[in-house]
């Protein structure tokens, strides 16, 4: 199986597996790398120094710049903004940009603000409109502005408490 991409699409990059799909007004720069099975909706961006795993999924407006991992079963939902410099300048360039990387399974919610440098741990969830300011560590759930531990959740998804109770009382080992 190849992939599919939409004749609207501008794809610069030959590193993409089979069974992905990518969708009108999507712009991939050359050195992209982008794994199988992967559904990259409309209007998204994706810079030159990008890794994504198999089978993620980046809801449309998402704009994915130089020094971002995305891992395996990643979510990223519609509008998320990444980061990769923390004093940005207009035609100043650092170095290097700061890596940021999102671990497998992990998800992050729409119109979350993701600032570089961090990483975003193993099936942890950011909540939507979210702004992390720091590494989150796994299997845990992340709301606000700025961004802090509400709970926990599980590979499944099921959101826990800071007691590791589910909505109805119950308490998971984790």
């Amino acid at each position: 199986m190849t992939c599919k991409i939409h004749p609207l699409a501008d794809v610069q990059t030959q590193n993409i597996g089979s069974g992905t799909m990518i969708w009108q007004f999507v712009v991939i720069l050359s050195k992209a790398i982008i794994g199988k099975n992967c559904n990259i909706n409309c209007q998204v961006f994706i810079e030159n120094d990008v890794t994504i795993g198999d089978n993620v999924t980046i809801k449309t407006g998402v704009q994915i710049w130089d020094g971002i991992t995305i891992r395996d079963n990643v979510f990223v939902g519609p509008n998320v903004t990444f980061t990769n410099d923390l004093v940005p300048r207009s035609k100043q360039y650092p170095e290097e940009f700061k890596k940021t990387i999102v671990q497998r399974g992990a998800s992050i919610g729409a119109n979350a603000t993701i600032l570089s440098g961090i990483e975003i741990g193993e099936y942890a969830l950011i909540g939507a409109g979210s702004v992390v300011t720091k590494s989150i560590l796994p299997y845990t759930l992340w709301y606000g502005n700025p961004a802090v531990q509400k709970g926990y959740v599980t590979k499944e998804g099921i959101i826990l408490d800071m007691n590791y109770k589910d909505k109805n009382g119950i308490e998971y080992s984790m």
